[in-house]
């Protein structure tokens, strides 16, 4: 487990950005087991998190098309949260960072780390958005 204070600022960029944080395995069940569509980040302490994932998630969310919800999990933080968001992007193993797009509580893209390693930000907005125009 991560100390809070070193993970804080990583979290505040997105919630800066209009995330909110889930830190309980019921916050996440509350959120993704609703109807519309949300877009959820487990976050990362890792330098692609960092370099491209944050900024590629911040870039696309200024898209005029968004989902209903953006949310976000800590891994290495919010044990619990983590685990029950992964529980949602079945069939895909684990990854951190990584980014979902749910409708009505079913995974419709991800975005796993090997998609996000090695690409920049730029290029992850743009899956991004094309996902947000086909599913939001």
């Amino acid at each position: 487990m991560y100390p809070v204070e070193m993970t804080a600022p990583m979290a505040q960029e997105l919630e800066n950005a209009g995330f909110k944080s889930l830190k309980t395995s019921e916050e996440v069940k509350a959120a993704l087991d609703q109807s519309g569509t949300a877009l959820i980040v487990v976050n990362s302490v890792c330098g692609c998190a960092a370099a491209n994932a944050r900024p590629g998630v911040r870039m696309a969310t200024k898209h005029g098309k968004i989902p209903n919800q953006l949310l976000t999990v800590f891994a290495g933080v919010d044990r619990q949260a983590v685990e029950t968001a992964r529980e949602y992007m079945l069939p895909y193993p684990p990854s951190s960072p990584s980014i979902a797009l749910m409708k009505d509580g079913e995974m419709k893209f991800i975005l796993e780390r090997h998609n996000i390693e090695g690409r920049s930000a730029e290029m992850i907005s743009q899956d991004l958005v094309t996902a947000f125009e086909t599913y939001c």
